[in-house]
């Protein structure tokens, strides 16, 4: 048994945020029907490339252990076998720009009246209220538009966004704790409720300590490349052969720091006595460090600080990551048999649970792979109305 046993999630949603979103949930073990158009589906499955055997590795990543489905909910048809599916579920989550729904009888005031207990999650750009909730977001603009970009890259470069969507991610994330919530309440209340989850709300959360610099003093933060605005030393360094992160958070680790690289003269002066110290004088000790760390290897100097307990770690690329092997411990990489792209490698949940069963997933679903499944087996629909509805475009 694994926590959501037991609970149907119907998925209208497509590319990134509700995607990661229903994938987490089916990782908990939810059946999760994901629901394509008849044509073309989902619109990452034609991100690329790279492709595998014409299967989009950025579809492959964040659709696996769902039951795929296509249906035109448009058509007559198509509605009324949306219903049948909705009657039999217990989550529904979108992401069509608010009002979308609404306007074809499927927003959540109109399916609460037929389906009280239903927990129906939306996701947008700038949520379901506010004067810009009919705008799309998509999430390069909303790290724009959040201030996170304003406080990523070089301070004498240009705003950098982040390297993942992590936009999309965080939103992703902040859907599932409502959707757990909501649940919860259902126990206790026998009522479903909306869960309205917006990127930009999202986004703005994880601004934490710099909006408290705003609100504290009225400055605007300013992008500081790798280094932080309130602790130092607490970024990347150069080695002779590469880089490596460094965090002394607090005046223990301090002194552990200059005890491993043996800087008694920085460990007992006065100006890097605590961390207000070393920040107000940051640009007379950054140099000093730097011009150390130059010369040996980053091996060299992770062997020592990891030794006196100072958290610091290589800087890898991706490729060197996912090689790691306690990922590998974790169940962090996950491999399956795809009926078409053949073995594929999926990053696996960061969720373990005592109480669970291990992780049990399966691939990606194909384009309409579950249509018998769900459409005969859940709905009891005949052979010959699965190709009448085939014929029709239906799905």
């Amino acid at each position: 048994m694994r926590p959501l046993t037991g609970i149907r999630v119907l998925d209208l949603s497509r590319v990134l945020a509700g995607p990661f979103a229903t994938m987490t949930l089916a990782d908990l073990g939810a059946e999760v029907i994901k629901v394509e158009t008849p044509d073309k589906g989902d619109e990452t499955r034609a991100w690329g490339p790279p492709f595998l055997e014409g299967e989009s590795t950025y579809y492959l990543s964040v659709n696996r252990s769902k039951l795929g489905i296509t249906l035109d909910f448009k058509k007559l048809k198509g509605k009324d076998l949306l219903f049948r599916l909705l009657e039999r579920s217990d989550i529904f989550i979108e992401n069509f720009r608010a009002g979308v729904l609404d306007r074809q009888g499927l927003g959540y005031e109109a399916l609460a009246k037929i389906h009280p207990r239903l927990i129906y999650c939306s996701v947008s750009g700038y949520g379901h209220t506010g004067p810009r909730s009919a705008e799309p977001g998509f999430d390069v603009i909303i790290q724009g538009e959040s201030g996170v970009m304003s406080v990523t890259g070089d301070p004498l470069g240009p705003p950098y966004k982040v390297g993942v969507s992590i936009a999309d991610i965080t939103t992703g994330m902040y859907a599932v704790q409502g959707i757990l919530a909501a649940l919860y309440q259902r126990e206790n209340t026998g009522k479903g409720q909306k869960v309205d989850v917006a990127l930009l709300d999202s986004m703005v959360s994880t601004l934490t300590y710099q909006a408290g610099i705003y609100f504290g003093t009225g400055g605007t933060p300013q992008r500081m490349g790798n280094r932080h605005p309130s602790i130092v030393p607490y970024e990347t360094f150069e080695a002779s052969d590469g880089f490596l992160n460094i965090g002394v958070t607090n005046e223990s680790l301090w002194h552990c720091f200059c005890e491993a690289l043996e800087l008694e003269g920085l460990e007992n002066d006065p100006l890097y006595a605590s961390v207000a110290l070393r920040v107000k004088n940051y640009d007379t000790l950054r140099p000093k460090l730097a011009e150390l760390f130059q010369t040996q290897l980053a091996a060299h100097w992770l062997e020592r600080l990891r030794k006196a307990g100072v958290p610091c770690g290589e800087v890898r690329t991706v490729a060197q990551a996912l090689e790691e092997p306690q990922l590998r411990a974790r169940e962090m990489i996950l491999e399956f048999d795809h009926p078409k792209a053949g073995r594929i490698r999926v990053t696996g949940s960061p969720i373990k649970l005592s109480a669970a069963d291990s992780l049990i997933a399966a691939p990606p679903p194909m384009h309409g792979q579950h249509n018998r499944e769900v459409y005969c087996g859940l709905l009891g629909l005949s052979d010959e109305e699965l190709e009448a509805l085939k014929r029709e475009r239906v799905i």
